[in-house]
């Protein structure tokens, strides 16, 4: 009796490592396929589509061969942003993300390197889950972080702004921004 319970725990462990390794496999594979979506040679057949999305903020609908399906919010305003960018002459890239990312991927979404995410993950800067072996970060965790430094990086900016001017430095020529830095990293100030 014990061998087969022993038997019967081996089995589900080994079943649920392929099923999760099956659904990260399956993850990686959804979240690295991206279609690039090029804007129509000729501008004037998306600039009434733009402006017809400019006019109506919600409440669209599909209709194609006799058949209506609504549009729900989200996916209305993810279609205005290509549209815009279409209609700009951009090309659109769109790539699936998943709601739990690698560390490769939560690097690439934060425009930084993987050992410098690594880094913030040792620092506890962001939460992550370690179901295996690997690292997995939400999405939502992840695009809060961004939102956060952002803001940081911002008031950052208009504090040394704000000191700058109260200096009266505000109007100095660059020139002058270089000879104080020099003077500076020679510890002359």
């Amino acid at each position: 009796m014990v061998v087969l319970v022993a038997s019967v725990i081996v089995y589900i462990y080994q079943r649920k490592r392929v099923l999760m390794t099956q659904v990260e496999e399956r993850q990686h594979a959804d979240s690295a396929r991206q279609d690039t979506i090029l804007p129509p040679t000729d501008p004037d057949l998306i600039k009434p589509i733009e402006a017809f999305m400019a006019d109506h903020q919600r409440g669209a609908a599909l209709i194609a061969d006799g058949v209506r399906t609504d549009v729900p919010d989200d996916v209305y305003q993810a279609l205005t942003l290509i549209v815009q960018a279409m209609a700009r002459g951009q090309a659109v890239t769109v790539a699936p993300i998943g709601m739990m990312l690698t560390t490769s991927q939560a690097a690439d979404l934060l425009g930084v390197s993987r050992q410098t995410l690594v880094r913030l993950l040792g620092d506890n800067e962001l939460p992550y889950e370690r179901p295996r072996r690997h690292r997995l970060l939400r999405l939502s965790d992840v695009l809060a972080y961004k939102q956060r430094r952002h803001v940081e990086d911002r008031m950052a900016l208009e504090e040394m702004t704000r000191q700058a001017v109260e200096d009266g430095l505000y109007n100095d020529s660059y020139e002058m921004y270089e000879d104080a830095l020099t003077q500076a990293r020679r510890g002359e100030i």
